[in-house]
């Protein structure tokens, strides 16, 4: 069946046109324009989209993130409210992320993890209900996309053995939070929304129940936030010594690892590099 009867089945309404979108990495994104003059966004041919589709929900529901509603989703196509989007970020915008975010971070759970497994990028991310802090990181982001990145060949054996030794120490170097934090998991400049020098949505989430130290170190990765950023938060959410001097390495070996999974490329040596660091 053509994906604009798919469209026009599941909302009821005729489709006057689709235009593809770019950010197609994981599945196939169109702008669909509607019989009525509305238009929604539409990813068909990716990971199960019920995932995704639990994460913006639980994001809507649970704070107030600006996150675009979800109006069908299937296994295979998920339909979302389009989010009119004009510039890039700018300082206003990156301290108004910092306001959103500094909120979701106060979004307490019951445990680290979330309800279900979900998604980061088109991989499974385990999310375990768990107790812990450092347990999770170490078993479910540094041990599974560690051994996962090794099988595909992303990283060398001997990088491998060294991120077990820091899943065994991981408490030498993090430290438990106050409380598990909702996180968006996976926020980067492809992934704000921006209008009028405002954040507009956040879209694609890898959410769970985490350290925000994980959000705030990945923010630095590529560079999506600068100083206006970082100012704003820690005027909101009070932010530990040591995170962005001796923390934030070890947490941005998870998204190296995602990358060298996905990617490879140099990615692998990064992880190499940081895991050195991290031992050191």
């Amino acid at each position: 069946m053509a994906i604009e009867s798919r469209i026009a089945g599941a909302l009821g309404r005729g489709v006057r046109r689709t235009t593809p979108l770019a950010g197609g990495c994981v599945a196939s994104v169109l702008r669909a324009d509607l019989a009525d003059g509305s238009a929604v966004v539409v990813k068909h041919g990716g990971p199960s989209f019920l995932t995704e589709a639990s994460m913006l929900n639980a994001l809507a529901q649970r704070s107030r993130l600006p996150v675009p509603r979800v109006l069908h989703a299937e296994p295979d196509l998920l339909i979302l409210e389009h989010i009119d989007n004009d510039a890039r970020p700018d300082a206003g915008v990156e301290r108004h992320a910092a306001e959103l975010l500094a909120d979701l971070h106060n979004t307490r759970g019951p445990s680290f993890g979330f309800d279900l497994p979900t998604l980061i990028g088109p991989l499974a991310q385990p999310c375990p209900p768990t107790d812990s802090w450092l347990e999770f990181f170490a078993e479910h982001r540094l041990r599974h996309f560690g051994s996962l990145a090794r099988a595909r060949g992303a990283i060398s054996a001997p990088c491998w053995d060294a991120i077990r030794r820091l899943a065994d120490r991981v408490g030498e170097v993090l430290r438990e939070p106050d409380h598990p934090s909702l996180i968006h998991g996976d926020v980067w400049g492809g992934n704000i929304l921006c209008r009028g020098g405002r954040v507009a949505a956040f879209i694609d989430p890898a959410t769970h129940y985490a350290h925000p130290e994980v959000e705030l170190a990945f923010g630095t990765l590529f560079s999506t936030f600068g100083a206006a950023f970082f100012e704003r938060y820690t005027q909101l959410r009070p932010v530990g010594p040591g995170c962005f001097e001796r923390r934030r390495g070890v947490y941005n070996l998870y998204p190296l690892l995602v990358h060298a999974i996905l990617f490879g490329g140099g990615y692998g040596l990064e992880v190499e590099a940081g895991v050195r660091r991290a031992l050191a």
